[in-house]
């Protein structure tokens, strides 16, 4: 290649000679030409940075991924086609504090345009500025709504089916937190294959525990005889919740639940003496109750922990009291007033236990709804909302062309 040099007849220039710069062959003070960086470009775009620099070696073009990289990042957009069908959700900038919102083409799976809140005015001129959507799929937002009215006035608005099942699973909650008194009283159901030895709850703590747990619960039912009283008198739920302090969904969980929500007992974590609840059962049923002699039973067999767990254990199964002061006597604890309930999950849980596949149920699952669906309201409300669910998944698209979840853009729900 011959490239040409200029003298300059000025005096009092510095530079003498001028060489003449290819612009159409390459950049100013670039060291590949265009059609090299166009096709290393093409090649990290296709196979990715590591892999296309080992790929360009062989092909005589050898370069770094970090300098694919620089080319992936220079490159210029393609131009985006219309949207037909498009998808409106609101993101997290910062969770619980500033939302955006993002527009995805749901037939070529991939985010439009990211917006900087989600105001009917920001989300409308912005479909006004891209005509041609034909559908909307959003969540039911109120802003949503009249924006897609402004913006595409044209356009069909659909509830997506994500959102139609979060509705569900919702609605479901607030039932299962109102009639969850109701459905702890219902017995267990047995279900085959369980074994003999399994902790549904924690062991039992101290006396500090338990007198803290008692007020903690103090606490939370005088907080829900006040929204209720508050409710029923006809306040809205947002003034109750500025004015006692609580968060917005607890209020609306206390208006809703017609005798107090106890707390669902939490699954236990793994302990040092779970290896050796089979045999303290077995010597439970024979009739010892010492705690002493149970754990030097168990510590000749290799546990390593104290007795103190021990006796946790046995006095949530002791068949007698012991004597006032004894490291066994549980206090004011629940057994002092009668059997305790079996343990049943929360109303969340029972809610997501509602809208899921029967198909994809456990055992465990499957006894825990089997107990709740012996109360005929509670069957008809778990009919229902498997019905629901089922005529949600079965108006699906294509597996070809269905799109999937991250599509929606993130929940914050």
């Amino acid at each position: 290649m011959r490239v040409r040099r200029f003298c300059c007849r000025n005096p009092e220039c510095s530079r003498r000679t001028f060489a003449e710069r290819p612009v159409r062959l390459l950049p100013s003070r670039a060291r590949r030409t265009r059609r090299l960086a166009t096709a290393q470009c093409a090649v990290a775009i296709t196979a990715g940075a590591e892999a296309g620099a080992r790929l360009l070696k062989p092909l005589a073009m050898p370069t770094s991924p970090d300098t694919l990289l620089r080319l992936i990042r220079s490159a210029p957009l393609p131009p985006p086609s219309p949207s037909r069908i498009l998808g409106l959700d609101d993101w997290a900038l910062r969770k619980g504090r500033t939302y955006g919102s993002i527009l995805v083409d749901l037939e070529a799976h991939c985010v439009r345009d990211v917006l900087p809140d989600r105001s009917t005015p920001t989300v409308s001129a912005w479909l006004r500025q891209h005509p041609g959507v034909e559908v909307i799929a959003r969540d039911r937002s109120t802003e949503y709504t009249r924006a897609a009215a402004l913006g595409a006035p044209e356009a069909q608005q659909v509830a997506n089916r994500w959102h139609l099942l979060l509705n569900g699973r919702q609605m479901m909650e607030r039932w299962m937190t109102s009639a969850h008194p109701r459905l702890r009283a219902l017995p267990a159901v047995s279900r085959a294959g369980t074994p003999p030895a399994c902790r549904h709850t924690s062991f039992s703590r101290t006396h500090a525990d338990a007198h803290a747990r008692e007020e903690s619960r103090s606490r939370r039912v005088a907080a829900y005889e006040a929204v209720r009283r508050r409710h029923l008198a006809g306040e809205p739920l947002l003034r109750i919740s500025h004015e006692l302090g609580l968060a917005r969904g607890t209020v609306r969980k206390y208006a809703a639940a017609e005798v107090f929500p106890e707390r669902a007992a939490r699954v236990p974590g793994p302990s040092i003496l779970d290896p050796y609840l089979e045999y303290l059962t077995r010597r439970h049923v024979a009739g010892c109750e010492n705690g002493r002699e149970l754990w030097r039973e168990i510590r000749a067999q290799g546990f390593r922990g104290t007795s103190r767990q021990v006796h946790r254990w046995l006095q949530e199964r002791r068949t007698f009291r012991p004597r006032p002061g004894a490291r066994g006597d549980p206090g004011g604890n629940w057994w002092s007033t009668g059997t305790r309930p079996d343990a049943l999950p929360s109303p969340k849980q029972l809610a997501w236990l509602c809208v899921k596949r029967p198909s994809e149920l456990t055992s465990a699952e499957t006894a825990t709804l089997a107990r709740i669906e012996q109360d005929d309201e509670a069957s008809r409300v778990v009919a229902l909302a498997r019905r629901f669910c089922e005529l949600v998944r079965s108006r699906s698209v294509s597996q070809r062309a269905r799109p999937t979840r991250s599509c929606v853009g993130p929940q914050n729900h």
